[in-house]
């Protein structure tokens, strides 16, 4: 097989090309990456060119590996689940459980994708005042963590790093930017998250990153 290319946004912003990045590092998948700055011409339509010469859905992140495109994020993480069977729970039962909440995150949370646009270097100095339909996404996350930690123990949803997590990190990083009142069993899974040697090196990089989208930086001035 050929070195797999990823194709992906810019680290500061782009949480979809996070997960399935972080996903192929904690496989010990080998790939190159191609990061495609986003924002410009054509962004939030699906028509950045640069973009669309990779990607036949106009979005990022893309892999292409011997000839064929991946180019969604869940699937890039399942493909390298075929290659690293650890990013996945061993039980069946508790595998399932754990593609269940990648599963949510994938389909759901739609108000606090809406209104917490990731910016993994900026920090709010106070929380906003959120939507009805936002506190209820956070309330629904914080459930969800609370139950998958307190089954397992920790310090991972399901103990060992898996998909699951590589789906909620960039939500981790959504509510340290916006300064987010979480309960404590929240932060301590975020901390480990933050504290996970390959976060650490996309936040590194995304904290060099020259790019900048505006729209994201003037949200909640």
């Amino acid at each position: 097989m050929a070195t797999p290319i990823l194709h992906i946004g810019n680290k500061n912003y782009s949480s979809w090309s996070m997960r399935p990045w972080l996903a192929l590092k904690w496989g010990g998948i080998a790939f190159e990456e191609h990061i495609i700055p986003l924002g410009g011409e054509g962004y939030g339509q699906s028509a950045i060119k640069e973009v669309r010469d990779v990607s036949p859905s106009g979005r990022v992140p893309a892999l292409h590996v011997d000839g064929v495109v991946i180019h969604e994020s869940l699937a890039i993480c399942e493909w390298a689940a075929e290659l690293a069977p650890s990013l996945w729970p061993k039980d069946s039962l508790v595998r399932a459980q754990a593609r269940a909440l990648a599963s949510e995150m994938h389909a759901g949370f739609g108000a606090v994708r809406r209104d917490m646009s990731m910016n993994v270097r900026r920090r709010l100095a106070v929380e906003p005042s959120w939507p009805e339909d936002t506190r209820t996404d956070l309330t629904q996350l914080f459930a969800t963590w609370s139950h998958a930690l307190e089954k397992s123990g920790g310090p991972f949803l399901f103990g060992e790093r898996s998909i699951a997590d590589a789906m909620f990190a960039p939500v981790a990083t959504r509510l340290r930017t916006y300064k987010v009142t979480i309960p404590a069993p929240v932060q301590a899974y975020c901390d480990a998250i933050f504290a996970d040697a390959a976060f650490q090196e996309w936040e590194r990089a995304a904290e060099a990153e020259p790019w900048s989208i505006q729209t994201a930086e003037e949200l909640y001035r």
